[in-house]
């Protein structure tokens, strides 16, 4: 793929298909990262959400660029299949708590996908079963309920083809070794070691994205953040979760020269 195109020349209703926004996602997380630590700037904490977890590994060494993006370009591949497979889709709901989380447990052809913060989940799942949450959300418990522009139904069962192609594009990935600290999605948890991430890479694919438990296992020494490219979504979800000093989602290298660390 050439990504130069991609990210310069390619229309946005063309970028947005799953396996090509995956590659460009990533390519501007790298370049901000590169844009980063040539500042002398090299954070020690590294967070990423779904395929930010690609870019934090590549950042933290135990990838290099070239199989990071090799493994994006196959897990978007593998997506976008499945998803042609079985339709499925993504609905945000807000406004609920840990009693009527457990609703949505019970819902079929439903799951979580991404629980974002205590009130803020999103889910997965078929189109008729998203159908009743969007109907019935205020009866579930939840004060709105928001359909997601995406082309399946990530990080749920219905991604099981997907996660068969990314185990063999994993089985002979080449791995490093990092003195970065990473905390994984999938429980919340820091994890350094390459067999481990192996395994947490192959979950993340139909498990829930545990980004607020992520969060909360940032210890209380971070009092900064800095969200690299592409936007400020983690930026809002954090500050949401606990309190920061500081936090910036700069949007060029002017920008980013600005954020002290």
């Amino acid at each position: 793929m050439d990504v130069a195109t991609l990210l310069l020349d390619t229309p946005t209703e063309d970028v947005v298909r799953t396996d090509r926004a995956q590659i460009a996602t990533f390519a501007l997380s790298m370049i901000s990262w590169h844009d980063l630590i040539s500042q002398g700037r090299r954070p020690k904490y590294l967070l990423g959400h779904s395929l930010g977890e690609f870019s934090a590994l590549t950042a933290a060494g135990l990838l290099t660029v070239s199989e990071g993006a090799r493994l994006i370009g196959i897990r978007g591949a593998a997506m976008a299949d499945a998803a042609e497979r079985t339709a499925g889709t993504m609905v945000a709901v807000m406004g609920g708590d840990v009693a009527t989380r457990a609703q949505l447990d019970a819902l079929e052809n439903v799951w979580v996908a991404n629980i974002n913060g205590t009130g803020q989940i999103v889910l997965s799942g078929t189109a008729d079963g998203l159908a009743v949450v969007l109907e019935q959300h205020k009866e579930l418990g939840w004060k709105r309920a928001t359909p997601l522009p995406v082309g399946g139904a990530f990080h749920s069962p219905l991604m099981s083809s997907a996660q068969e192609r990314l185990d063999e594009a994993l089985a002979t990935t080449t791995w490093g070794t990092t003195e970065h600290v990473l905390i994984a999605n999938v429980d919340g948890r820091v994890h350094t070691e390459a067999n481990e991430w192996q395994e947490l890479l192959s979950r993340q694919l139909t498990s829930p994205v545990e980004f607020l438990d992520a969060t909360l296992a940032l210890p209380e020494e971070v009092t900064k953040t800095i969200e690299l490219a592409p936007g400020s979504v983690l930026t809002g979800l954090t500050k949401r979760i606990r309190d920061f000093a500081e936090q910036a989602a700069p949007a060029s290298y002017a920008e980013m020269k600005e954020y002290v660390l």
